[in-house]
């Protein structure tokens, strides 16, 4: 029993591993050798980048036009750009009601009353919308319109002659009756009062259409 404790004791007091050693000073500095060392791989591309570079500034540059001769700046100046000729009235459109109505000069009568046929033109244009009874676009069509037209009669009245004025007001407030009625049964909507109001407002802008002739 005393033999096995005594085994034991030895055992237990034998180191497990060894301790390593201190590495040889040759292969501690072999090592920050390396590490400080540069690689030569990066200096290339930095070589390579600053070239690359320097040749795209090179490009550019060449690629710029040179700035005119005062004479030739002076020459380019005296030129007068030549008067576009008056062409025809724009189209009524959709696009176009800022433009017109704030960026650009009133029209004339001549014009109002050409843009009043145009109108008339345009109303036409609404009969398949109604039939399909798309009420939201004919709608916003008719307010558009509208918008156009109570500038146009004023401005157009002033071509009328001053016997025929009377009976002007006359057929351009109907006009404007049907146009406000027309569009109040589109809003509501009444399919039999959108159609009667619409035939009554081509008949109207016809009759104004008439004293422009």
């Amino acid at each position: 029993m005393a033999t096995l404790a005594k085994h034991l004791i030895l055992c237990s007091s034998s180191p497990s591993h060894r301790r390593r050693g201190p590495l040889p000073p040759d292969a501690t500095a072999g090592g920050s050798d390396k590490q400080q060392a540069a690689p030569p791989s990066a200096t290339r591309r930095l070589a390579v980048a600053a070239s690359t570079a320097l040749a795209a500034t090179v490009a550019l540059s060449a690629r710029r036009p040179a700035a005119p001769s005062p004479a030739m700046a002076a020459e380019a100046a005296a030129v007068v750009p030549a008067p576009t000729p008056a062409g025809p009235v724009p189209r009524w459109g959709t696009r176009s009601y800022v433009r017109e109505r704030f960026f650009e000069p009133e029209l004339s009568a001549d014009e109002a009353a050409a843009r009043i046929r145009q109108t008339a033109e345009g109303m036409r244009t609404l009969r398949p919308m109604l039939e399909t009874m798309s009420w939201k676009y004919v709608l916003f069509y008719v307010r558009l319109k509208s918008k156009y037209l109570d500038l146009d009669l004023t401005t157009a009245m002033a071509g009328v002659p001053a016997a025929r004025r009377a009976d002007y007001v006359r057929v351009a407030n109907e006009l404007v009756d049907n146009m406000t009625e027309f569009d109040r049964w589109v809003r509501a909507p009444k399919v039999y009062e959108s159609y009667l109001f619409y035939e009554k407002t081509l008949k109207s802008l016809d009759d104004v259409a008439e004293f422009f002739v």
